[in-house]
């Protein structure tokens, strides 16, 4: 399916500021400036969080640590690119629908593999669950781009929250264990010592995550299943329905050759009797 001929269905909580500020920034953008370069300039604010917090983690950790404020620099920068892209191609009329939406999308999945492993390598959140939290996004995007790819139409948020949402809230994530020191949350499960609040709350986004992956494949697979079936129906009742007539016309081809045959043989008879 071509991306041209895709509805894009974009109903984002932040998108009444957003969508101004992208238009005044596209307005303004100096002509030097292209899609291109704001693609790169994207990619490397998510490179920027991996690596400040890998630096965090390494320099001791998310309190008060510098590297912290780096890695919501990465968070801003890569909004910047990866939102203002498309946004100057619409606006320039120099649109490039399969290629923008294969490259951006494709640069997303490094977005938050960055981001996921950024907060495990700072400590803001134990790295194993960190990566079940990467895995559950790119699930989850996997979910997304299939259902465009059947249905024809782009969701690009959930409950009304897309990639500038969390954005901000990784942010905000970021800068309650630069400020704070949260104190780690008690469970039964969590031992004496208790589970880290970021553990826990990246832990909760990956378990939502998955559950929007498989809720979502059985809802659209049942969903398409009907549909196809329905289709399936009525391919194999015109074909039937095409067999049939293709069977009336032979048959009547064969009577009308039964005909002249007869007709041959009367007169052969004919003949012989004069």
């Amino acid at each position: 399916m071509k991306v041209g001929k895709v509805e894009r269905k974009n109903d984002i909580l932040l998108g009444p500021i957003e969508r101004p500020v992208l238009n005044f920034l596209a307005k303004h953008m100096p002509d030097w400036v292209n899609s291109d370069m704001l693609t790169v300039l994207g990619i490397l604010g998510s490179a920027l969080t991996l690596v400040s917090g890998i630096m965090a983690g390494r320099t001791g950790g998310p309190y008060r640590n510098p590297w912290i404020l780096v890695l919501c620099l990465g968070f801003v920068i890569n909004w910047f690119g990866d939102s203002l892209d498309g946004t100057l191609a619409r606006y320039r009329h120099k649109e490039r629908p399969n290629f923008g939406y294969f490259i951006d999308h494709s640069v997303d999945g490094f977005t938050a593999v960055c981001m996921f492993f950024g907060f495990g390598f700072a400590g803001m959140s134990s790295l194993l669950v960190a990566a079940f939290g990467a895995i559950g996004y790119l699930l989850m995007m996997i979910t997304v781009y299939l259902k465009t790819h059947v249905t024809g139409v782009f969701e690009m948020t959930t409950i009304k929250i897309g990639p500038t949402e969390l954005r901000v809230l990784a942010i905000i994530f970021s800068l309650v264990h630069y400020f704070l020191q949260p104190a780690p949350v008690r469970l039964p499960f969590a031992g004496g010592e208790g589970i880290k609040l970021g553990t826990l709350l990246v832990g909760v986004i990956a378990a939502i995550l998955f559950i929007y992956y498989v809720v979502e494949t059985i809802r659209v697979g049942r969903r398409l299943a009907i549909e196809d079936g329905k289709r399936l129906e009525q391919r194999l009742a015109k074909e039937a329905k095409a067999a049939e007539k293709e069977m009336k016309k032979m048959e009547k081809e064969l009577k009308k050759s039964s005909k002249k045959a007869n007709g041959k043989n009367a007169l052969g008879d004919i003949s012989r009797i004069s």
